[in-house]
């Protein structure tokens, strides 16, 4: 990321994408002449955010958060991955009012990433903010093995991660970044005359809360007990544990890997949804890993999301025979 960007530590993901597109919100409306902190959004020009199609939740709540509805989606391949022509071709037909665009590193089922470079120059030519939500996905560019997949990703205006996931520290530890710190005080920053005011910026400058946990520390702790190496190997690791869940499952009859494993997602059906459905809960029963279940494209999965550090080579073959005991008996 841009080494003067403003970070606030916020309790996730879903609060960092909040004060991300707070700032980005407040920020294109002031290009368009309106002062939102003064005046509300009543009135004002509207808002048009441009999502792709398989983005997650938490972005539409955060704009619910802000008041902005609805985002008006636009094409996704089958990994989830924005399609740039769509894109621009949604843009161009939008005109010049003020606008957002979120792109994502990392689909929560397919674990794909948006193409940064093709989709951030089509946003800046309609002058749009364009957001990441990188909440486990951003930290592909801490390993040199797959910064590709981030690629052109620095280019973007703010990024949302969550240190709870693939860095491994505690809840409550999410990560906005704006590139521009004067945007995000603007839209976070407050003045009370009974706080004390230091000249280089305070963390309620950056973030909706007042009162709160010391959230940087235990990200520091873990980068500083790791370090850039270190960093790197856990998210090396994470990824070599999912392409082994991938071609563990495409070696059980019946089952079948439905995404590119491209870093820490597999998803996985067995036939049809009752078949899927009754493997996970045989997979439950049998008590030696807890992998969940999701919907995706319209079927049922069997969703692995690598992300914890303890996780070993054995773990993984332990929970593949657990897999196929369930696959087994079904």
């Amino acid at each position: 990321m841009p080494g003067d960007s403003a970070v606030g530590f916020t309790t996730g993901a879903t609060m960092a994408n909040f004060t991300c597109l707070a700032a980005a919100r407040d920020a294109v409306l002031r290009r368009a002449g309106w002062d939102v902190s003064r005046d509300g959004l009543t009135g004002g020009p509207p808002v048009r955010v441009v999502v792709g199609a398989d983005r997650h939740m938490a972005v539409d709540l955060a704009l619910r958060y802000l008041g902005l509805g609805e985002p008006e989606p636009v094409q996704a391949d089958d990994e989830g991955r924005i399609a740039p022509d769509s894109l621009r071709h949604a843009l161009a037909a939008g005109g010049q009012g003020p606008t957002i665009v979120i792109l994502q590193a990392g689909d929560i089922h397919s674990g794909a990433f948006d193409p940064f470079g093709e989709t951030i120059r089509a946003s800046r030519e309609k002058d749009a903010w364009v957001h990441v939500d990188g909440a486990f996905g951003l930290w592909a560019a801490a390993s040199p093995a797959y910064a590709r997949l981030t690629a052109g990703c620095a280019d973007a205006d703010s990024w949302a991660t969550d240190a709870h996931k693939t860095l491994n520290v505690p809840y409550d530890c999410g990560l906005a970044i704006v590139r521009d710190p004067l945007a995000l005080r603007a839209a976070m920053g407050l003045h009370g005359d009974y706080l004390i005011q230091d000249e280089g910026g305070d963390p309620i400058d950056k973030v909706p809360e007042l009162s709160r946990r010391g959230r940087a520390f235990t990200v520091w702790a873990a980068l500083r007990s790791l370090g850039r190496s270190g960093v790197a190997d856990l998210v090396e690791r994470l990824c070599r544990h999912a392409s082994a869940f991938a071609t563990g499952i495409a070696g059980i009859d019946g089952a079948r890997v439905l995404n590119d494993v491209v870093f820490t997602q597999v998803c996985a059906d067995f036939g049809d949804d009752e078949r899927t459905d009754q493997v996970l809960s045989r997979l439950l029963d049998d008590g030696t890993a807890w992998i969940s279940g999701s919907t995706w494209h319209g079927r049922r999965v069997m969703r692995i999301s690598v992300s914890n550090w303890s996780t070993t080579d054995d773990d993984v073959r332990r929970a593949l025979a657990a897999i196929r005991r369930a696959s087994l008996s079904t």
